[in-house]
């Protein structure tokens, strides 16, 4: 099922028969560089526990496609009132979205496309979702990322010290947010 189209980038809902994929790509050290972490490639094993066992769990999965070829992840999910606490929206009355993804291709990175995914991503979440806040919590170390995001309007929030385990330390990340109302 597609959940968005726009030119040559769909995202389709993640199906089972997707997990070579999801193996493949993060078993690529240069994926995994920014995502999950190179001391943590993924077998079926680890693929199937973190990506099909937990159905509701109110994340939504996709696979990013890019001239019908797929060639990442994307995942969406209200943010839950852990994660509001954490992040200082406890007492936020309106709907708040997370948002995950990656290329897996790296062939496919500075192209334009993560960019077009999360402009895309955003603009379904506030339309079919109704989401009126967006947030994610990316690595300060990942600059490109950041780039990316801040170019589709999400603003630098708070300062997320030691927020991620990645390859063997703690790594501060940003709170970044895209508010419907800018």
């Amino acid at each position: 099922m597609i959940l968005f189209h726009s030119g040559d980038l769909n995202v389709r809902r993640l199906e089972i028969e997707d997990a070579p994929l999801l193996v493949r790509w993060l078993s690529d050290p240069a994926v995994l560089e920014y995502y999950e972490g190179r001391d943590r490639p993924h077998d079926q094993t680890l693929v199937q526990a973190r990506f099909y066992k937990d159905e509701e769990d109110g994340v939504n999965r996709g696979i990013v496609q890019f001239k019908d070829r797929p060639i990442g992840y994307i995942q969406y999910y209200p943010v839950g009132r852990e994660e509001k606490e954490e992040y200082g929206y406890a007492d936020y009355t309106g709907r708040i979205y997370g948002m995950d993804q990656f290329i897996g291709e790296p062939q496919m990175w500075n192209r334009g496309i993560g960019s077009l995914l999360v402009g895309e991503m955003v603009k379904y979440l506030l339309e079919a979702e109704q989401a009126d806040l967006i947030v994610m919590d990316p690595q300060c170390r990942n600059h490109r990322a950041l780039r990316v995001y801040e170019k589709n309007g999400f603003v630098r929030g708070k300062l997320l010290p030691e927020h991620e385990w990645h390859e063997g330390e703690w790594r501060d990340c940003w709170l970044i947010s895209y508010n419907s109302k800018s």
